[in-house]
């Protein structure tokens, strides 16, 4: 302790010969006087003090000079450095002195001592750090039955991520429409834009769908839909001769409605062919970086899967399939549920396609009801309405290590079929809906009771495109 004191009382003593003016002899305090066997005392007996006089000379001389040589780079300087201050530096307890010319001295040379604008580009990248930390620490709990992070929602709130569609008609002219209506469900998040002045469609050539994320993220608030914010293109769609190159999903007295892959809903104004409406159904597998790591011309590549090869299981990569399906209108959930341990035989691969057994006819132990009434619901800044027969299908297929497979969303419809079920327990109208990409295929049949008013699900078919097994297992079915 006393090699301590000693120490702070030399230093002090160097400082004020610097301050002393010139001439003035340097006397030591007496506590350092010759023979002085006292120094504890003496340093209790007198505290290093500087009188206010001198400190706001000292302060107001220092920032004087410095701000008359860069007056610019001091005044922005200083204003970055006490954002980033009032955000990044550590709070501690520091032994303060009663003179404040250390401090300024420090304040001063932090601003003098760096480049233009680098507080300012250091605030920018540890905001974005510190969101990027905040979203990964959200994603990292995984859900055992859908394999998807289970705070999803709290992930994209946290990053200020939200989604617009960007219209363009035959001259290049742009079009940004903000997203109106947010629902998110288990596996997906659906968007919904609206408004009163959508352009002609007649002009419109294309419509891209975009993430956007603010480029000063803020976790303290929301993000602003006025500041400077970064695209990333998820997808893009052709409009021309949209009713003859898309697919009719449903109606009602108000709207039509019109599918294009992958998975978004146009809603057009019955003998209007004006835009009332678009959807979205965004599947949240890899949803964060399909929406934040493209840029506003090109979409994000995935990382392609390594296959695990396995030569011990003869029918690797045919078993221990895990299916988690979410029937649902945007808000209102038909039927959500998990099945698990799904297997195709080797016997059993047709026409390029696994074929997994769900939901069988023959086992009624199995049958699945649809709560309430199925439809699409759908709404406007005036009008709102429900298409019937249409929904929203989420499938998430995992594989035997519970890591996502196949995944998506999108909308679909229920077909009235001619096929009767043949079934003692249900007498009734059997309808059908089919959906297709290029990594598999989905049918669902359902009975309608008129009895009970609802409908059943009775068979449930999975079929995987035999190239997504082999490229996923390194196989060659």
């Amino acid at each position: 302790m006393a090699t301590g004191r000693g120490w702070v009382l030399r230093c002090y003593s160097r400082g004020r010969a610097r301050a002393a003016p010139p001439g003035a002899a340097e006397a030591a305090p007496p506590s350092l006087a010759p023979g002085s066997r006292s120094r504890s005392r003496s340093f209790a007996a007198r505290p290093v003090e500087f009188s206010g006089t001198e400190n706001a000379d000292v302060k107001s001389q220092y920032w004087t000079t410095f701000v008359k040589q860069k007056p610019n780079v001091c005044i922005e300087s200083g204003i970055w450095l006490k954002i980033y201050s009032s955000h990044f530096l550590p709070k501690r307890t520091i032994w303060k002195m009663n003179s404040e010319t250390e401090a300024v001295s420090l304040d001063c040379a932090a601003v003098q001592d760096t480049k233009p604008g680098y507080w300012k580009k250091e605030y920018i990248f540890r905001q974005i750090a510190a969101v990027k930390t905040r979203v990964m620490q959200l994603v990292k709990p995984v859900d055992p039955h859908t394999g998807l992070p289970c705070k999803n929602r709290e992930a994209i709130r946290a990053s200020g991520l939200s989604w617009v569609i960007v219209l363009k008609d035959r001259n290049g002219k742009e079009y940004v429409m903000e997203q109106a209506d947010l629902s998110f469900k288990d596996t997906s998040v659906t968007i919904l834009w609206y408004s009163t002045s959508w352009p002609c469609l007649n002009v419109l050539s294309t419509l891209e769908l975009c993430g956007v994320t603010p480029l000063l993220p803020d976790q303290s608030r929301a993000a602003s839909k006025n500041g400077p914010r970064r695209r990333s293109l998820m997808a893009k769609y052709s409009l021309s001769n949209l009713t003859k190159t898309s697919v009719a999903v449903g109606a009602d007295k108000l709207v039509q409605l019109f599918g294009l892959n992958p998975g978004l809903l146009l809603g057009l104004w019955k003998g209007k062919n004006e835009i009332a409406f678009v959807m979205a159904s965004l599947h949240y597998h890899q949803l964060l970086e399909r929406s934040t790591l493209g840029s506003a011309t090109v979409q994000y590549v995935l990382s392609p899967h390594k296959p695990t090869l396995d030569d011990v299981d003869p029918e690797y990569g045919l078993h221990d399939y895990n299916l988690h399906l979410d029937m649902h209108s945007g808000s209102h959930t038909c039927m959500c549920g998990t099945f698990k341990n799904l297997f195709c035989r080797k016997g059993d691969i047709q026409n390029g396609y696994l074929r997994l057994m769900v939901v069988s006819v023959t086992d009624n132990a199995k049958h699945l009801p649809i709560i309430g009434t199925v439809g699409l619901y759908w709404k406007t800044d005036v009008f709102k309405g429900n298409v019937k027969d249409c929904y929203l299908m989420d499938v998430t297929v995992l594989d035997e290590t519970r890591k996502p497979f196949w995944c998506f969303s999108a909308p679909v419809y229920m077909q009235l079929s001619c096929k009767t079920s043949g079934l003692y327990d249900y007498m009734g109208h059997i309808y059908t809906t089919e959906y297709a990409d290029s990594e598999g295929k989905v049918s669902v049949d359902l009975v309608w009771l008129e009895e009970t008013k609802e409908y059943y699900v009775v068979n449930l078919v999975l079929y995987i495109s035999t190239k997504k097994v082999n490229s996923w297992y390194g196989t060659n079915y």
